[in-house]
């Protein structure tokens, strides 16, 4: 297997921590998205979609998608299961993961990409053409403070979260709190149950990547 990261980007992020939470090895290529190499020919050739991150098999078949890559790896390696262990813990860590991009990262993403300067043509991820919105920034800051209070009244009811255990939401969530800081966001102090939840899963050996 091959994957295709960013170091900078915050989706080849979560499954860089992924990765290393189920303790695999593979094989890494750097893609330069803030100089749009992911548009070239050579990484088109590889994902149309012109997204990072993407993981390459062995027979060439290229999977692209943060989840569908760490859903791939989680089912050809079940442990640690990072998705739960029954069909109802696959269903809610699926659904919080989502809440997580949804709410999270979509947010962080209106309030960053629309206010820099070298995405001026490229608005919308993977393409050329679209141009910035600046109107998007405030409702990307409005999300994220959306975002934040539903997280920490999610995190007054569970440990984690999906649940009681830790998981492809979790890794998506601190991978948002992450990316908010580009946005001068940071955990308010009053969200008690989010920063313990985020001192406890910034902590793991798997998020220092």
């Amino acid at each position: 297997m091959k994957f295709y990261d960013c170091s900078m980007a915050p989706n080849p992020r979560r499954t860089r921590i992924f990765i290393k939470e189920k303790g695999l090895d593979i094989p890494t290529v750097e893609v330069d998205l803030f100089g749009g190499e992911n548009l070239q020919e050579g990484y088109l050739s590889k994902t149309i979609w012109g997204l990072c991150p993407a993981l390459e098999l062995d027979d060439g078949t290229v999977i692209s998608e943060a989840p569908a890559i760490c859903s791939y790896l989680n089912d050809i390696h079940p442990e640690p299961p990072l998705f739960g262990t029954t069909p109802l813990e696959r269903a809610q860590v699926i659904s919080s993961d989502r809440h997580m991009e949804h709410s999270g990262m979509q947010s962080v993403i209106y309030a960053f990409r629309n206010g820099f300067e070298d995405f001026a043509t490229r608005g919308v991820g993977g393409r050329e053409g679209d141009k910035i919105i600046p109107e998007l920034i405030e409702r990307g800051r409005n999300g994220i403070k959306i975002f934040f209070a539903r997280l920490e009244q999610q995190l007054s009811k569970s440990e984690y979260v999906a649940g009681d255990f830790y998981s492809m939401a979790d890794i998506t969530g601190l991978v948002v709190i992450d990316f908010a800081k580009f946005a001068e966001f940071e955990i308010p102090s009053e969200n008690t149950n989010t920063l313990k939840w985020y001192e406890k899963v910034a902590s793991r050996p798997g998020t220092q990547v």
